[in-house]
C-alpha cells in the first residue's frame, strides 16, 4: 500500500460489500455467496460490482462457467477476510467478558473452514451452552498474551512443544471434479499431462509439499508438461476450482474426506503408492494450564480428541 495515500470515511468500503466479497471470493461462486448470505445471485453481482467501482479495480475474471480472483482480489481477499476475522474475535471477546461459557479456538484458516467448522455442529448439538469462537488466521498465538484457550497448529512434534496433544496426520494425493474424468482417464501419474494443474504456492512457503513439483518428485517422476497451470495463494480457493472441475488439485487427507464421500470430488489416484505424507509434522492441540482447568474447555478437549481420533480412522482412505 502506498503510505503517502490517505482515505476517509466515506473511501472505506460498507460492510455489506465486504461480507459480500469475502464470501464470494472464498466459494469463487457468487450464486453460493448469496445462498450463504441470504442474497440472490444478481444482488451479490451487483455489490461486487459496486466494491469494484468503488476500488478503481477489478476484483474477479468472470468466465461463463467459472469465477476466478484477480491479482489484485486475492490480495484484497486476503486483508479483507483478515479484517473481518478481527471483527469477529471482538465481538466474541466482548461475549467473553461478560463470563459466558466461550471457548476461543485459533488454528489455520484452510483447518478450520475444511474440518472445524464442519465438525462444530456435532459439539453445538451436545453441548449448546458452550460458545465456541474459531480464531481462524494462519498467524502463531501466544495463547496466554491474546487470552485464548486452545491453538491446533499443524507442525513437528518439536515445534508443537511440551504438553501437545496429537490429533491426527496428513497425507496428499491428486483429486477432481468427477465430471472432468468424463473427458479423459486419470489411471496413472502420467495421465496428468492431460489436465490443467491447480497449483498452491503459498507466499510464505510454509507447505512446499503442497506443491505438483515436490509431488512428483515423491513419486520419484518427472514434472509432466500439464496443460496448463494455475496458481493460487489461498489453498480454499484452489479447492473450489477442483470442485468447479477447472483442474486437478492435490487433496489433503482428512480435511477433504467429506468431499470424497458425498462424491463432490474423487480421487482418481487412490493408491497408497500415489499419496506423500508428511510424516514429521501432524496437526496438535494445544492448550494454557489455566484454560486446562475451565469445565468448558476440558469438554471441548474432549470432545475434539474423540471426533479427531473417530474421523482419522475413518476417514483416512479415499477408497
Amino acid at each position: 500500500m502506498n503510505k503517502n495515500v490517505r482515505f476517509s470515511n466515506r473511501d472505506l468500503p460498507a460492510l455489506d460489500l465486504l461480507k459480500a466479497f469475502e464470501a464470494a471470493a472464498r466459494l469463487l461462486s457468487f450464486t453460493r455467496a448469496g445462498a450463504e448470505l441470504f442474497l440472490s445471485q444478481s444482488a451479490v453481482s451487483r455489490q461486487i460490482q459496486q466494491l469494484e467501482t468503488q476500488l478503481g479495480v477489478p476484483l474477479f475474471i468472470r468466465r461463463t462457467r467459472a469465477l476466478l480472483l484477480t491479482e489484485a482480489g486475492q490480495r484484497y481477499y486476503r486483508d479483507v477476510s483478515q479484517a473481518l476475522h478481527q471483527l469477529r474475535e471482538a465481538g466474541a471477546n466482548l461475549v467473553a467478558a461478560r463470563g459466558d461459557r466461550v471457548v476461543t479456538v485459533t488454528t489455520a484458516m484452510t483447518f478450520a473452514s475444511l474440518w472445524l467448522v464442519p465438525q462444530l455442529a456435532d459439539f453445538q448439538q451436545q453441548h449448546p451452552d458452550i460458545a465456541v469462537h474459531v480464531a481462524a488466521d494462519n498467524a502463531v498465538r501466544d495463547l496466554e498474551r491474546e487470552r485464548m484457550d486452545v491453538a491446533i497448529r499443524y507442525s513437528t512434534r518439536e515445534l508443537a512443544g511440551p504438553g501437545a496433544v496429537h490429533l491426527f496426520g496428513e497425507r496428499v494425493l491428486p483429486v477432481c471434479s468427477p465430471r472432468l474424468l468424463e473427458q479423459h482417464a486419470l489411471r496413472e501419474p502420467a495421465d496428468l499431462r492431460h489436465f490443467v494443474l491447480l497449483n498452491f504456492e503459498d507466499p510464505q512457503q510454509l507447505t512446499p509439499w503442497l506443491t505438483w513439483d515436490v509431488w512428483f518428485e515423491v513419486m520419484q517422476m518427472p514434472l509432466p508438461a500439464a496443460r496448463s497451470l494455475l496458481r493460487f495463494s489461498h489453498y480454499d480457493m484452489m479447492l473450489r476450482a477442483a470442485l468447479n472441475g477447472q483442474g486437478v488439485a492435490l487433496g489433503r487427507l482428512p480435511l477433504i474426506a467429506s468431499m470424497l464421500e458425498d462424491g463432490s470430488l474423487v480421487a482418481p489416484l487412490a493408491e497408497a503408492r500415489y499419496s506423500a505424507s508428511t510424516r514429521d509434522r501432524a496437526y496438535w492441540l494445544m492448550t494454557t494450564p489455566a484454560a486446562r482447568e475451565r469445565p468448558e474447555v476440558k469438554t471441548f478437549l474432549s470432545w475434539i480428541r474423540k471426533r479427531s481420533a473417530r474421523l482419522a480412522a475413518a476417514k483416512s482412505s479415499p477408497e
